[in-house]
């Protein structure tokens, strides 16, 4: 059985965006589906002309580490495709719980 190799040498999928004048939630998840599509034929889905609600909804959603938007210098004065104040590359903060810290209630205090 002769198995078919993927080269990364594959040219991305652009998606133009340009035409998009109310992106939504429906947007987001065809674009998420789009890239997953895309990924599993080893194709790069490159995002072109997404303009500034759909980067925040893609940011809202957390697609936007996901979704390779192409950088559009006049509209995000040089940040590379992601939203001011957002880097590339970083996890969430998590916090640990402290241990051995117990809330103590006054036994005379009714229920809450």
């Amino acid at each position: 059985m002769k198995t078919e190799t993927r080269t990364s040498a594959a040219p991305p999928l652009i998606c133009d965006l340009g035409a998009l004048t109310a992106p939504d939630l429906a947007v987001v998840d065809a674009l998420a589906r789009l890239r997953r599509a895309a990924a599993r034929h080893g194709v790069r889905l490159v995002l072109r002309n997404a303009d500034g609600p759909l980067r925040e909804l893609l940011a809202f959603s957390g697609l936007a580490a996901v979704l390779l938007v192409e950088p559009d210098e006049q509209q995000d004065g040089g940040h590379g495709g992601l939203l001011p104040g957002l880097q590339a590359g970083r996890q969430a903060e998590q916090r640990e719980e402290d241990l051995g810290v117990e809330e103590v209630g006054d036994p005379g205090d009714p229920a809450r």
